[in-house]
């Protein structure tokens, strides 16, 4: 490893100060470092290249996520097919994907520079919207696609097919159709299971249905799920949670497992099921 990516979500409290210390640690071991153009203006009087979010991936051979889950979901689509492994480093907020603590953090490159680490691969989602026939929009996403109503629309009518056979239609507030990692986001929240990171499975997960029998699902993550709106509403079709685009009437959206792969850099000692202890409470009264 001879090239580092810097990214920091802008407004964390820490963020300057971690900034300046890692660009301190990695001088000290000959490492260069690259920081994200927005990243680079918290630290106006560092010596070290910039790069664009799209760019940074394709400079580096490491990218150091410095914030909570949203910032690491962003730097993911951006990384898409190119393979770079990312350490997620937690500044605030809950942090599933950014698990590793300022604590951790010096130490887990210590052992990363020495090969120690390990590396998860974990799917993601492509999702096409077909319009009439024809593809108006392809879009990636590590965590979820989302299809929900806006907030004075009346319950939404939705068709799904699994593997090009019908599976069930749903009235609903939306549905929301994860991957492994996004299991414990608004999946979870929706009262859809948690799934080992690592599977190659999708989760259907209604929300708000009008039928109460309509409950969450897993399917193969080599079943493409398509879901048509059936009729024109306000309905919009996120990918987690931070790229929208309003859907029409008769669209459909096609989702199944992207090419791309996403890697994820943790401490060998600390496991999924050590990370839902802790940010869960699990186990505790």
């Amino acid at each position: 490893m001879t090239r580092v990516g810097l990214v920091a979500k802008p407004d964390a409290a820490q963020a300057q100060s971690v900034i300046l210390k890692l660009l301190d640690w990695f001088g000290g071991r000959g490492v260069s470092v690259v920081l994200e153009k927005e990243t680079a203006g918290l630290v106006p009087a560092a010596t070290v290249p910039a790069a664009g979010k799209s760019d940074l991936p394709g400079q580096v051979d490491l990218l150091i996520v410095l914030g909570g889950d949203g910032t690491l979901l962003s730097m993911a689509r951006a990384v898409g097919d190119l393979g770079v492994p990312i350490l997620g480093v937690n500044l605030g907020g809950l942090g599933f994907l950014t698990a590793t603590t300022l604590d951790e953090m010096l130490p887990a490159l210590d052992t990363l520079l020495a090969g120690g680490m390990e590396v998860e691969e974990r799917m993601m989602l492509g999702a096409r919207l077909v319009r009439g026939a024809q593809g108006v929009g392809d879009y990636i996403a590590l965590n979820d696609v989302v299809i929900t109503k806006s907030a004075m629309s009346r319950i939404i009518d939705l068709s799904v097919s699994v593997g090009g056979r019908h599976a069930i239609s749903y009235r609903a507030d939306g549905l929301i159709i994860s991957t492994p990692t996004g299991s414990t986001a608004y999946n979870l929240s929706a009262g859809g299971p948690i799934l080992f990171p690592t599977m190659d499975a999708v989760v259907l997960t209604p929300i708000a249905p009008h039928t109460l029998s309509n409950r969450p699902i897993v399917v193969p993550g080599a079943q493409r799920v398509d879901v048509a709106l059936l009729v024109e509403q306000e309905v919009m079709l996120t990918m987690d949670g931070q790229v929208g685009v309003p859907l029409r009437g008769g669209d459909v959206v096609e989702v199944q497992k992207a090419d791309a792969r996403i890697r994820l850099v943790r401490f060998p000692s600390k496991d999924f099921f050590s990370v839902l202890r802790t940010k869960l409470k699990w186990g505790e009264r």
